[in-house]
C-alpha cells in the first residue's frame, strides 16, 4: 500500500533530476540566459531588409549598437536590447522598424486554451512571446497552468504560490470584500448590508497589500515579463471554492482582469494567458480577461473531440456567469463576455500525413474562416526545443543544420505573422 508519504519521496528523487536537468539546459549558475542573435538573423529574419543593407547601415552609422565581432571578424552578434535599439534608431526607405501599435489602447490580451493535455498550449504561447519580443513587443505572459511549463521554460524554478494567480485571486477576494463592506446602506431602500467577513487564516497572510508589481516577474528576455505558475498553485481551485463561500457576491472570474486593469495602458502591448488543461476557476479567469480566444489543436479525431467539448462547455460557462451582471462592479469590463476573435491553431501538423490533412479539412469546413491557415509543423528542431525547455528562436541554429532549423523557424514564424494580423485587426475593436 501507498501513502503520501511515499509520493513525497517519488516527488524528492524527481526534485533531483529536475535539478540535474536544469544544469544541462540552462547556464552553469542554473538560471536561463538569451542568447545573441547574428547579423544574419537580425537582418533577414527580424528586420526583413537585405543583408548588405544592414551591414552598410551599420558602417555609415558608427553611433548604432555594433554587436560582438567574431574573432575572425566575419559575423557580428546582437543581444535583444541592442536589436531594440536599432529598431528604434534606423529607418529604411524612411519607414519605422518598430511593431504597429493602436495609439492610446491597452495591451492586448490573449488566452491560449483548450481541454486536451498535449495540444501545444505552452509551446504556442512560449514561441508567440518570443516572436513578439523579436518583433519589438514588450510582453507579460500569464501562467495559469499549475504545470507550470511556461514558467519553467522561462527560466522560473523558484515560485511561492503567493506570487501566482492564486495570489491575485485571494488579493482580489481581500479588496473586494472590503469595498463591499464600506457600502454600509442599501442605495434604494436604505438599509444595512450584510458585511462578508475574511477569516483570520486568509486575511493574515498579507496577500491584501502586495504591490501590482509584486506578482511580476523579469526573464532571461528582457522585453518579456512573466507572472509566474508553481505546482503548489494547483489548490487555487480548491482554496477559490472556499472564498466563494465566503463571499458569494464576489465575481471571481474577474479577479485577474481586475488586476491587469490596474496595470498601465503602456505598460506592456500584448498579454499572453497560458491555460491549464481544463475549465476551472483559474482558466475562467484567463478567458474572462481576454480579448481573443485562441485554441490549439492536434491533428487527430481525440483532440477534435476535446476541442468541440471545450468549446461547448465553455459556452454554457460562459452563460452562467453572463447573469453575475447585477452584483458587477463598473469599470472596463462587462457581462456578458465578449471576445474580439476567436482562432483555432492546429498543431503538430505533419504535411504528408493523409490523416493530417484530412483532420484539417475537417477543422476548416466546421469552424470556417476562424482557422488559422498556417498550423504548425511537427519537426526535429521543434521536438528539440520541447525536450531542452526552449523555443526555436533560443535555439542557436548552429547545433543543427541551418536548413532543420530555418523550417522550424519559418513554420512558427507563419503561425505568429497570422496571430499577429488577427491581432492587430481585433485591437482595434475593442
Amino acid at each position: 500500500m501507498y501513502t503520501h508519504e511515499d509520493l513525497t519521496r517519488l516527488q524528492a528523487q524527481s526534485l533531483k533530476m529536475q535539478g540535474w536537468i536544469r544544469q544541462q539546459t540552462f547556464s552553469p549558475e542554473n538560471q536561463k540566459t538569451l542568447r545573441r542573435f547574428s547579423s544574419w538573423e537580425v537582418a533577414e529574419l527580424i528586420f526583413r531588409i537585405n543583408q548588405s543593407t544592414f551591414r552598410g547601415r551599420l558602417a555609415a552609422e558608427p553611433d548604432l549598437p555594433g554587436g560582438e565581432v567574431e574573432p575572425d571578424g566575419r559575423q557580428r552578434w546582437f543581444s535583444l536590447d541592442e536589436i531594440n535599439a536599432l529598431r528604434r534608431k534606423m529607418k529604411i526607405n524612411r519607414k519605422t522598424l518598430m511593431p504597429p501599435r493602436p495609439a492610446g489602447k491597452r495591451a492586448f490580451r490573449a488566452a491560449i486554451a483548450n481541454f486536451k493535455g498535449g495540444a501545444g498550449k505552452s509551446t504556442v504561447a512560449l514561441h508567440f512571446a518570443h516572436a513578439a519580443a523579436l518583433d519589438g513587443y514588450r510582453v507579460l505572459l500569464v501562467d495559469f497552468d499549475p504545470q507550470a511549463t511556461l514558467s519553467h521554460s522561462m527560466g522560473l524554478t523558484d515560485v511561492a504560490e503567493d506570487y501566482t494567480v492564486w495570489g491575485i485571486m485571494a488579493r482580489d477576494l481581500i479588496r473586494e470584500t472590503d469595498r463591499m463592506n464600506t457600502a454600509v446602506t442599501g442605495a434604494a431602500s436604505g438599509t444595512a448590508l450584510p458585511r462578508r467577513q475574511i477569516p483570520a487564516s486568509i486575511r493574515d497572510l498579507g496577500l491584501g497589500e502586495l504591490r501590482h508589481g509584486d506578482f511580476i516577474k523579469p526573464t532571461a528576455w528582457s522585453t518579456i515579463d512573466i507572472v509566474p505558475s508553481c505546482a503548489n498553485a494547483a489548490f487555487v481551485e480548491f482554496a477559490s471554492a472556499q472564498y466563494r463561500h465566503l463571499n458569494p457576491e464576489w465575481s471571481f472570474f474577474a479577479a485577474v482582469s481586475r488586476y491587469l486593469d490596474g496595470l498601465g495602458d503602456d505598460d506592456y502591448d500584448l498579454v499572453l494567458f497560458d491555460c491549464p488543461p481544463a475549465i476551472g476557476y483559474q482558466s475562467m479567469n484567463a478567458v474572462f480577461a481576454a480579448d481573443m480566444l485562441y485554441i490549439p489543436s492536434g491533428p487527430g479525431y481525440w483532440e477534435y473531440d476535446s476541442t468541440t467539448s471545450f468549446i461547448g462547455q465553455l459556452a454554457e460557462a460562459l452563460e452562467d456567469l453572463s447573469g453575475f451582471g447585477p452584483t458587477f462592479p463598473a469599470g472596463k469590463v462587462s457581462l456578458p463576455k465578449s471576445f474580439a476573435e476567436i482562432r483555432f491553431l492546429m498543431t503538430r501538423y505533419e504535411p504528408g500525413n493523409d490523416l493530417h490533412r484530412a483532420m484539417f479539412d475537417a477543422f476548416r469546413k466546421v469552424f470556417g474562416p476562424h482557422v488559422a491557415e498556417h498550423p504548425i509543423e511537427m519537426t526535429r528542431a521543434v521536438e528539440q526545443s520541447g525536450r531542452f525547455l526552449s523555443s526555436v528562436y533560443e535555439i542557436d541554429y548552429r547545433e543543427m543544420t541551418r536548413e532543420t532549423w530555418r523550417r522550424a523557424r519559418a513554420s512558427f514564424d507563419r503561425a505568429y505573422e497570422e496571430f499577429r494580423g488577427s491581432m492587430l485587426a481585433a485591437w482595434d475593436r475593442i
